[in-house]
């Protein structure tokens, strides 16, 4: 038996006129609220071990570095008899794109907002406090039960948005394009929590499926499809059982190339939900994964309940510089590199169009115009600088390189405020060329340096994702995982995406090639899937080891930004 808290807090940061999160475009703002924001906490603690760890999960559009050492910075501050650390928190994004953003201390993720907004990092991050500062004061003993279910193929719940970069994949099974339905992994994990005397405590599940119902035209904050799901679930329960204090986590799985929609809407010219006005259609989704989840919660008393032993473990891992396990690589030595954007990225989805094709087939001309220059240059260049170029472009394979993320140029040049693309083109450039004039944006504009975590509970792995994976690449990691944590009993590994950190999308090594958005936004190059399983792994390896015997490196550990750089690129100074 566990001891175990829940805890919920409004984080709600409303300022009128600041960009969104998710969707990247400049008219995307906030001026009203549609629903609040909540962050949701459980505390789930070993009693034999004294081992503990913290699950928290926010209506936002995902974790950043700064959000995650904010929070743990307050709980040792405030708070230093709950003995937290990076190593047993782990927060998680079920990744609306109607929230406010800014919340970033990297450049790159401010550009639509437009600037860092101290105003809704200091809210998220004290709501994240509160929520877990309330699951402490509640803490009681538990059963956790593991069970999990399937979405029937005829439910209208998620998508594959990519199909052609799926289908490239070699060991699935080609998919239609008419049937974009089965090309997602359908299963939802959940964990039921009860009381000793069988009170109702909470839930969280896992399922794969983008936060995107409503679309890019919207100016209300709104916690979107999950965010409906967790208040129905959390109403329904209530009501039954007057346990006022449950809460549903609706936690995000393996969503990279899967949307919840899947009908052309000829006037707006993209895909849409099951209904034209967006809201509904997030009601409408948010039911059918309340309903399965409710379905799979009354039948998951039927198992045991999961063993009382916890642990974890995290490492940090620089992706800009790794070697993959040449088991992952199909034999081949290859590495991953600095981050680069591609063009395919930049021209969005068919939910959510980015540069129209007339502005993208210029861009991509320019991105090839370089790199033929760039390997033409090196013929006068030293031997260093020659290889450091040849080896961005064979780590980056066929994307077009538009932004060059870690070495700050774009399209080429490091002379941003001078660069060819006007700024009247996008409010992003013309917020790039001021920053980047006032000196704010002289580190990485996107981080390099990723952590990844592991919690067991009983026989369950959740394993942090630092951004979002595509179903097949997810299917790939999670198999890793498993094959080494097995050895210590565990029978399921989950992936909760959005966690800790946010790197942009990872597909595998044949979807890359395909270059499509997720393809574009795979920042370290072709192999990055291989490095993430290899460094897994290694994190999983040491997991299997008693605990005064793990050797993981800690001096590998994200930038800092100084206040001044914040204070020149947040909001009010733009």
């Amino acid at each position: 038996m566990f001891e175990l808290g829940t805890g919920k807090y409004d984080i709600t940061a409303f300022k009128k006129g600041i960009g969104m999160m998710g969707y990247g475009m400049h008219f995307n703002t906030v001026e009203e609220i549609e629903t609040h924001l909540s962050a949701r906490a459980f505390i789930i603690k070993d009693p034999s071990s004294s081992k503990k760890i913290v699950f928290v999960n926010a209506e936002i559009c995902f974790i950043t570095i700064s959000i995650k050492s904010g929070v743990v910075k307050e709980l040792q501050e405030r708070y230093p008899q709950f003995g937290y650390t990076t190593d047993n928190v782990m927060l998680t994004a079920q990744h609306t794109h109607s929230a406010p953003g800014g919340y970033s201390h990297y450049g790159f993720f401010n550009l639509s907002i437009p600037g860092f907004v101290p105003e809704v990092y200091q809210t998220i991050v004290n709501g994240i406090v509160e929520a877990i500062v309330q699951a402490e004061s509640c803490m009681q003993p538990a059963n956790i039960y593991l069970n999990t279910g399937v979405f029937e193929p005829d439910l209208e719940v998620a998508f594959n948005r990519s199909l052609k970069a799926y289908n490239a994949n070699t060991e699935i099974s080609k998919i239609d394009e008419r049937k974009t339905n089965l090309a997602v992994d359908r299963e939802m994990t959940l964990l039921r929590i009860d009381g000793v005397n069988g009170e109702k405590i909470g839930m969280v599940n896992w399922f794969g499926v983008h936060t995107t119902n409503i679309s890019n035209d919207n100016t209300k904050i709104c916690y979107d499809n999950k965010g409906y799901a967790s208040a129905y679930f959390e109403e329904d329960i209530i009501a039954a059982s007057e346990q006022k204090n449950f809460i549903a986590i609706f936690a995000q799985g393996v969503a990279g190339d899967i949307s919840p929609n899947f009908i052309w809407d000829k006037k707006k010219k993209w895909m849409r939900g099951k209904f034209e006005d967006d809201f509904e259609s997030a009601v409408f989704n948010g039911k059918i994964q309340y309903t399965k989840a409710k379905e799979i919660y009354e039948s998951a008393t039927k198992n045991q309940p999961l063993k009382n032993k916890i642990d974890y473990a995290l490492m940090y891992a620089d992706f800009s510089n790794i070697k993959p396990d040449t088991a992952y690589t199909n034999g081949k030595d290859v590495q991953t590199g600095a981050a680069c954007l591609g063009v395919s990225f930049f021209e969005g989805t068919a939910e959510a169009p980015g540069m129209n094709d007339t502005l993208g087939a210029i861009s991509r001309f320019l991105s090839r115009v370089i790199k033929n220059y760039e390997f033409v240059k090196t013929v006068f260049l030293s031997d260093e600088k020659r290889n450091k170029i040849r080896d961005k472009y064979k780590i980056h394979g066929k994307k077009d390189i538009l932004f060059e993320t870690t070495e700050r140029k774009v399209l080429g040049t490091s002379d941003i405020k001078n660069m060819i693309i006007p700024s009247w083109v996008d409010k992003g450039i013309e917020t790039f060329k001021k920053q980047y004039s006032n000196g704010s944006l002289n580190k990485p504009w996107t981080p390099e340096v990723l952590p990844l975590q592991i919690f067991l509970i009983g026989e369950l792995a959740i394993a942090s994702f630092p951004g979002e994976i595509t179903t097949v690449a997810g299917y790939r990691l999670k198999e890793t995982i498993l094959s080494i944590l097995k050895k210590r009993g565990i029978t399921k590994v989950v992936l909760s995406s959005y966690a800790n950190a946010y790197c942009g999308y990872v597909t595998t090594f044949e979807e890359y090639q395909c270059q499509l958005y997720e393809g574009g936004h795979t920042v370290f190059g072709e192999w990055t899937l291989a490095a993430f399983q290899t460094k897994f792994k290694e994190l999983a390896v040491q997991l299997l080891k008693k605990e005064e015997e793990r050797i993981i490196d800690k001096s590998v550990v994200p930038i800092e930004f100084t206040q001044e750089e914040l204070n020149k690129r947040s909001y009010s100074e733009v």
